[in-house]
């Protein structure tokens, strides 16, 4: 891309879905609360309901972009032995995504939220994304900082496999 700053958010998308062809892609999922069954209650799962490349603090589906939230690899339960409680919860929610019909290992994509690309090319900000006073598409990355999207994409395209 040149400057970026004639850009739109929805063109650099657009742009990053087709250098991406090809690349392999990571799964979303959604927690399911168990239902109770004959008095006894169900496991919560975490379900697949779609996939994105994961691009840095974005998701980047066929027709939606999404923030990142939390990532994790889905794994078998296990008894194990904690130090920390936030430890056994992540723990618990691998676990769930395994129930939820991931494969052991398998990157699963939670609490993610959807990014307005029209908000963001009309001026406005949508999860990490804003237009800057300058019109460049800028994202945040990293404990606030920010860079242009056209050189966060190349960035991140290029460290892909």
């Amino acid at each position: 891309m040149a400057d970026g700053m004639a850009d739109a958010a929805t063109e650099l998308i657009a742009d990053a879905r087709r250098r991406l062809t090809g690349v392999a892609r990571e799964r979303l999922g959604v927690r399911s609360e168990g239902r109770r069954l004959l008095g006894f209650g169900r496991a919560t799962r975490i379900l697949p309901v779609g996939d994105a490349w994961h691009l840095g603090v974005l998701l980047i589906a066929d027709e939606e972009v999404f923030a990142t939230g939390e990532l994790l690899r889905a794994r078998a339960e296990a008894i194990r032995g904690y130090t920390a409680e936030a430890q056994r919860a992540r723990s618990e929610r691998a676990a769930a995504a395994f129930r939820g019909g991931f494969a052991e290992g398998e990157p699963v994509h939670l609490d993610w939220s959807p990014i307005d690309l029209d908000v963001v090319d009309a001026g406005g900000a949508s999860g990490p994304l804003a237009r800057a006073d300058d019109g460049v598409v800028t994202v945040a990355f990293a404990a606030g900082a920010r860079m242009p999207l056209a050189a966060y994409l190349d960035d991140r395209i290029a460290l892909l496999p």
